[in-house]
């Protein structure tokens, strides 16, 4: 069959099953070509390019179960994810989707909306499933998880998280936590003379069982406000949020209920903040002039005239384009997705796999002047 007899008769809505011989007919190229096109192996460049047109063309779909029997292996990764609705967690996973599709996998992508259980059934359900290997991206990693992780029959990576049950890609959240820690401090003391005592910081944490964005971060922040000579009053200073917006607006409208004063809010992360700049904005009792007239400048004006600096953690982009930019960390989400689904294939491909460990670093950005 050539691709003119293919289009007649997908004109005449007729169902046909296109067989690796028919594609490689199509193509002018040996079957063998084709076969190893379909599972990464090596092809020119210019068989390469004639093989695309002719699947591009017929909308040709390997045979899942047919490759596994060819080939032990069914060119599908699973990725858990918290969620899918956040510019970092849509970085990593860019990451990872450019990775496997290069290398010709696909991706399988299942939400858990931040719920531990969730991801424990997700991981299950791909151990079952027929794929090749499995992404998390985690959050809290319960005993369950640790459990899951040491006997899994396929392998996995974990992507934001260290751990010692698997190979993980992790951020440096304590040395980020520690540099933010030392540029807020540094911009208190300026604003209170010089005199630790008079610095008055908040922070606007998330569970600690997150050891990442949770415990280390937090951490961190502590010894870089300690190293400057201030100490952090937990019970005045300290709220706790989920990882939402809503939960910062929260946290910021309780600590401005009992505190008059604050120098600097600041929040575990960018959509943290995000919240908290809308709490300020919403007890913000002082009028805008009518010269301010963006949604951006006014907002930037409301924070300016409540005298309180927010921070946050993750370079959230939405979040620049409205402020112009708080001062963050910014994490290279994007390449830990890169490293992880690199990593995950190195291991799908070797016999007798060893677990790595590999920390990323961080960049603080838009710095107080």
């Amino acid at each position: 069959m050539n691709l003119d007899n293919f289009e007649n008769q997908r004109n005449k809505g007729r169902q046909y099953t296109m067989t690796i011989k028919e594609i490689a007919q199509m193509a002018g190229v040996s079957s063998a070509a084709v076969s190893r096109y379909l599972n990464g192996g090596y092809v020119s460049e210019q068989k390469k390019e004639q093989i695309r047109k002719v699947i591009e063309k017929t909308g040709y779909q390997p045979s899942t179960q047919a490759r596994i029997l060819r080939t032990g292996r069914a060119h599908l990764v699973g990725v858990v994810a918290p969620k899918i609705n956040s510019e970092s967690i849509s970085r990593i996973t860019a990451g990872i989707e450019q990775v496997l599709s290069a290398r010709g996998y696909q991706m399988l992508l299942a939400s858990t909306d931040n719920q531990p259980k969730n991801e424990l059934t997700y991981l299950r359900i791909f151990e079952s499933y027929p794929v090749d290997g499995i992404v998390l991206i985690g959050t809290v990693l319960t005993d369950e998880h640790r459990r899951f992780l040491k006997e899994s029959k396929v392998p996995v990576v974990v992507v934001g998280q260290e751990t010692e049950m698997a190979s993980c890609i992790y951020h440096d959240d304590f040395g980020a936590g520690r540099a933010m820690g030392q540029e807020v401090a540094l911009k208190a003391l300026k604003r209170n003379g010089g005199r630790p005592e008079d610095c008055k910081i908040a922070y606007i944490g998330v569970t600690r069982e997150d050891k990442a964005a949770g415990a280390a971060r937090e951490d961190g922040f502590r010894k870089g406000l300690q190293e400057a000579g201030i100490t952090f009053d937990d019970h005045r200073y300290r709220r706790e949020s989920e990882f939402t917006m809503s939960g910062g607006y929260e946290a910021v409208v309780d600590l401005l209920s009992k505190e008059d004063e604050i120098d600097i809010i600041s929040c575990a992360t960018d959509t943290i903040a995000a919240g908290a700049i809308e709490a300020l904005i919403a007890q913000s009792k002082k009028a805008v002039p009518e010269s301010v007239q963006n949604s951006g400048a006014r907002m930037l004006h409301i924070l300016e005239q409540s005298g309180i600096c927010v921070t946050g953690f993750g370079d959230n982009q939405m979040l620049k384009a409205v402020t112009g930019g708080i001062p963050t960390v910014h994490f290279g989400y994007k390449t830990s997705g890169i490293k992880g689904a690199e990593l995950l294939l190195e291991q799908i491909e070797e016999e007798n796999p060893m677990p790595v460990h590999m920390k990323l670093g961080f960049q603080i950005v838009n710095r107080f002047e």
